[in-house]
């Protein structure tokens, strides 16, 4: 089996409603947004995720296969596809609601006969999937397995609307970020989870545990790295958004992208990660801000190819 990256998690249309009253249907989905940047920047990805044998499905598995992701076997077993309805503000920002269901397809469990993350350099996870049962167990029983082979990633993601009280979700996302050695988090869920608190400095509470890594985006402003080296900041390219849908994907995507490259990925390369240095961070770090500018550029998550983001 080639090496890959495996993700986990939902796969939706997000139908997305306009200040002007207009609508409009995209495939995405956070988990599967990561797996199509990755696809998008030429990476071998496979999505165990949870999809309906239906019009909408369809929709979203053409999405991905465009981009060259694969869907591990028996994903299209949900009684239909889920939607999140995502309502724009005037600059672009978005917030959502959700009919949606989620379980990790048998072909990806741990001793599943898929053989679970078996071959996979990383495992990337988060947002609903690590969260709403009964995939979310199913998540992180697949984490704690995958930690013998390979790299595991996670993005909190948080959605209010469909995760309940922040005082219920913390503990359940630091049980996760215990378990991931790269984390990639908004400053906008620090801020829900740990309300009036630093984000950088939960970054670093973070990061002293398990993770080699821990990201906070910052929006428009750009992002910081916090490790064991120290930490890297870095600015954003200015550009005119369309909106958000999708960039703190396509950021996650291009991190996970940017450690691949510079083979920091799989378990046998945990210690080299831990020890990765400034320089190193601070050239993945500018993968990603690029990446993401090019995807609030653009209506909906639409993440960019290698060639519109340079080598």
């Amino acid at each position: 089996m080639s090496a890959h990256v495996l993700a986990v998690g939902e796969a939706l249309v997000d139908q997305v409603r306009r200040p002007d009253g207009s609508t409009a249907d995209h495939p995405g989905g956070s988990i599967a947004n990561v797996a199509l940047t990755l696809g998008r920047l030429g990476r071998e990805v496979r999505l165990a995720t949870w999809l309906g044998a239906d019009d909408r499905g369809d929709l979203v598995r053409g999405w991905l296969a465009e981009s060259g992701v694969r869907l591990v076997e028996g994903s299209d077993g949900a009684a239909r596809t889920s939607v999140a309805v995502a309502t724009l503000d005037d600059d672009g920002s978005a917030t959502y609601d959700f009919d949606l269901t989620w379980q990790v397809p048998a072909a990806a469990l741990p001793g599943g006969p898929g053989a679970g993350a078996d071959g996979a350099l990383a495992v990337h996870t988060g947002s609903i999937a690590a969260m709403l049962e009964p995939g979310a167990t199913q998540v992180r029983e697949l984490l704690e397995a995958a930690r013998a082979t390979a790299t595991t990633t996670y993005d909190p993601n948080a959605r209010p609307a469909i995760m309940g009280q922040a005082d219920e979700v913390r503990p359940r996302v630091e049980a996760l970020v215990r378990l991931s050695d790269v984390v990639k988090v908004s400053d906008e869920d620090l801020a829900w989870l740990y309300p009036g608190s630093d984000p950088v400095a939960v970054a670093r509470e973070w990061q002293a545990g398990t993770p080699a890594l821990v990201v906070v985006t910052l929006g428009g402003k750009g992002a910081v790295a916090v490790s064991d080296t120290g930490e890297v900041e870095v600015v954003a390219p200015q550009v005119d958004v369309v909106d958000t849908v999708g960039a703190g994907d396509s950021f996650m995507g291009a991190l996970i992208d940017g450690l691949w490259e510079h083979d920091l990925l799989g378990a046998g390369r945990r210690a080299a990660l831990g020890e990765v240095d400034a320089a190193t961070v601070r050239q993945v770090l500018e993968g990603c801000v690029a990446v993401a500018a090019v995807t609030v550029s653009r209506a909906g998550a639409n993440p960019p190819r290698r060639e519109e983001v340079g080598s």
